[in-house]
């Protein structure tokens, strides 16, 4: 099983708070840093200072200040860019990073983050589905266009007349697609038709399980050959002793008691267990999500006294 770190920098982090954390992770072994695509902040117990920070921005930065972990996001909102342009920004950073991104990408669904930004948002949940759907088709097509050869799509959302559909990304035929949600067909549809990893966020094992399941039988029922890997983000809250788990809980406004039942949370030998269980049902990789940049001791400990015990 791998470990990436998934952090949430919409809670109050700067770029140097993240670029901190993404090179104690590479430092330490991990095999990827990740974050959020937000603007706005959740819950009453961050005030979300200094402000947001633009996730393929940050992305672009840390491609140029690391050089051997994977860099993403989870997930990219189809509400927030259009598909041509993030088409490019996607490509440039894979290039920026030297092949080392993938593309997390979700339909957008926090309604308040575009209202404060400005941000359209479309009320019905089965239209942003429609536009996201049809984003995946352009922005995997763009960037499968052979080069020379030019890029013309017709939907009922967008447009895009032919064009050079550069620039090419780094990787062959594009950066891997992360797909994640637990809706119950349609997600299951469209990971098994364009991702190479299925995501379920948060989930109980048994949850994750039966989301896993589906997108399996998706998988099965488009005739699909290609492998998918599955994985799972979890919270992360681990400590030595009681008195360290029961900080770090208090750090990021959660209850140890509701950490262990919703999260990874307790001792290193607690956490290999519950990795095991997540190993058990076929997650190859667990995201940990990570919410006190500040406390880059989390990082080692796990990466000291987790890691080795995974095998």
């Amino acid at each position: 099983m791998r470990l990436r770190i998934f952090l949430e920098p919409q809670q109050g982090a700067t770029y140097e708070d993240q670029l901190a954390v993404a090179r104690a992770a590479e430092e330490l072994g991990f095999d990827a840093v990740y974050r959020s695509d937000h603007y706005l902040h959740m819950g009453d117990h961050v005030s979300g200072l200094p402000g947001p920070t633009d996730a393929w921005i940050t992305l672009a930065g840390l491609a140029r200040e690391t050089s051997r972990i994977r860099l993403g996001t989870l997930m990219t909102a189809a509400t927030f860019r259009y598909p041509g342009p993030l088409a490019i920004a996607v490509a440039q950073v894979d290039r920026m990073s030297g092949g080392r991104v993938d593309f997390g990408f979700g339909a957008g669904w926090y309604e308040e983050e575009h209202a404060a930004y400005g941000i359209p948002f479309p009320a019905a949940a089965r239209e942003r589905f429609d536009r996201y759907e049809e984003q995946l088709d352009i922005i995997t097509g763009l960037w499968s266009t052979p080069a020379g050869e030019s890029f013309r799509y017709e939907g009922r959302h967008y447009r895009l007349a032919e064009g050079p559909a550069l620039p090419k990304p780094q990787q062959e035929p594009h950066p891997p697609v992360l797909i994640g949600g637990t809706g119950p067909k349609r997600t299951p549809r469209l990971a098994a038709k364009f991702a190479d990893e299925y995501n379920v966020p948060f989930g109980s094992v048994e949850d994750t399980s039966a989301a896993f399941e589906r997108t399996r039988a998706a998988v099965r029922a488009c005739g699909r050959t290609s492998p998918m890997v599955y994985s799972a983000a979890q919270v992360l809250c681990v400590g030595r002793d009681e008195p360290e788990i029961a900080r770090r809980a208090d750090r990021i406004g959660r209850e140890v008691s509701e950490l262990r039942r919703n999260g990874l949370a307790g001792t290193p030998d607690e956490l290999v267990d519950q990795l095991g269980a997540f190993a058990g049902i076929g997650a190859e990789r667990v995201y940990l999500q990570v919410l006190d940049m500040s406390d880059l001791d989390h990082l080692e400990l796990v990466a000291d006294k987790v890691v080795p015990q995974l095998g």
